[in-house]
């Protein structure tokens, strides 16, 4: 089976179930926070390693060997369930705009945690070492895109968002 089709969920839940929630938010996940310096060059090779890791599958079939299926598939279907329950939330934010509900009450990323998982997953049910390295490299990036959105959200939601940093981790 073609890999790609592993690649249709997220499609899926980013632009359908995002879209049909809050059409809003569909536009304001679009939207990339300024950056500066190294953030730059992160938010660049987060766009590479992006369309990469997208399109690789095209080229891909789906192993399923156990265990190696098993424990893709466990983590494919667990970065599912973070990436619907993410942009459930983010659908949903506060009166100021800021996202501090559901998942987002757990993490300040919750999104790009399901991002690094599904992706994972995708890479093991793939077999694919180059996808995994490339998925590294979009990590790393997705950090720095990270510390620039803080400093986004420090700007414009103050002491709210200092408030929400302080109560929540960046990650888990």
């Amino acid at each position: 089976m073609n890999a790609f089709i592993l690649v249709i969920p997220l499609f899926l839940i980013r632009f359908g179930l995002l879209g049909r929630m809050n059409r809003s938010a569909l536009s304001r996940a679009a939207l990339f926070a300024p950056t500066e310096g190294g953030e730059r060059v992160a938010s660049l090779l987060y766009q590479i390693m992006n369309i990469f890791i997208i399109l690789y599958p095209l080229f891909l079939k789906v192993q399923t060997k156990p265990p190696k299926f098993s424990m893709g598939l466990f983590i494919y279907i667990l970065g599912i369930i973070v990436l619907i329950f993410s942009t459930i939330a983010f659908a949903k934010p506060n009166r100021s705009g800021l996202n501090a509900n559901g998942i987002y009450k757990v993490s300040r990323n919750p999104m790009y945690i399901g991002y690094f998982l599904y992706f994972l997953g995708c890479a093991v049910l793939m077999n694919s070492i180059l996808l995994f390295i490339t998925l590294l490299i979009f990590q790393i990036s997705a950090h720095w895109i990270i510390l620039s959105e803080e400093k986004w959200c420090i700007k414009n939601f103050g002491s709210e968002y200092v408030s929400y940093m302080n109560r929540v981790r960046r990650y888990f």
